[in-house]
């Protein structure tokens, strides 16, 4: 039987493209949420946690009716940057962005937080900014937990389903990812393909997962 790898592709592609957005986005937030004492700090925690517990269906029709060009918003990006986020891969990747977002923040997050602060404040005392204390002390103290968001921000985007239809359909090369294909193929009554769209899915979450556990392992060591 012949796989159609386009979907594949276009998981992994969506999938590393998110990641790679969430360390810019997600690492500072958490750097941020560890080390900041702001008042109004549980709010943006609840905030940022919304989609571990929203049904991805809800979380998807909100964003398709705010992205939509008869929206305001969805407007605006249309007439000023030519740009439709419903169903296109620039809304995946959007979308992703939030659903993935408390995957790579919460980790970082409780890594940097189990830091002891005198680290913090020894580079303050030497003269090292906030910036480079981050990047040069405090986040190569605590690549598991940095290793652990990037690997369930990647994983977590591979196994989207109900976001990935709201937003973005099922348009093929465009938005059909594999969720998607696997759902396509199981209606056609096709479980052989279906099948293996999920044993590759299963086979890749499962070779990730392994690497983290064994890497974690070795640093702890």
């Amino acid at each position: 039987m012949a796989v159609d790898w386009q979907p594949i592709f276009l998981t992994l592609r969506l999938a590393g493209i998110t990641t790679l957005l969430l360390l810019v986005i997600g690492v500072p937030l958490a750097s941020w949420l560890a080390l900041s004492r702001f008042r109004l700090k549980p709010v943006v925690e609840t905030i940022i946690s919304l989609p571990l517990v929203l049904p991805p269906s809800v979380l998807g029709f909100y964003l398709l009716l705010a992205f939509s060009p008869t929206s305001d918003p969805g407007k605006w990006l249309l007439e000023t940057f030519n740009l439709q986020l419903v169903f296109s891969f620039e809304g995946l990747v959007v979308a992703s962005l939030i659903y993935s977002l408390p995957f790579m923040v919460h980790p970082v997050q409780a890594g940097l937080e189990n830091l002891p602060a005198s680290w913090r404040e020894a580079s303050y005392t030497l003269g090292q900014s906030p910036f480079r204390t981050l990047y040069k002390v405090l986040l190569p103290n605590c690549k598991p937990a940095l290793l652990t968001g990037i690997v369930l921000s990647f994983a977590h985007t591979i196994g989207e389903f109900g976001l990935v239809l709201m937003i973005g359909g099922n348009l093929p090369g465009q938005t059909r990812v594999a969720s998607i294909a696997i759902y396509d193929e199981v209606e056609l009554l096709n479980f052989e393909a279906a099948h293996a769209y999920a044993a590759l899915l299963l086979s890749l979450s499962f070779t990730i997962l392994l690497l983290v556990y064994w890497f974690n392992k070795r640093v702890t060591l």
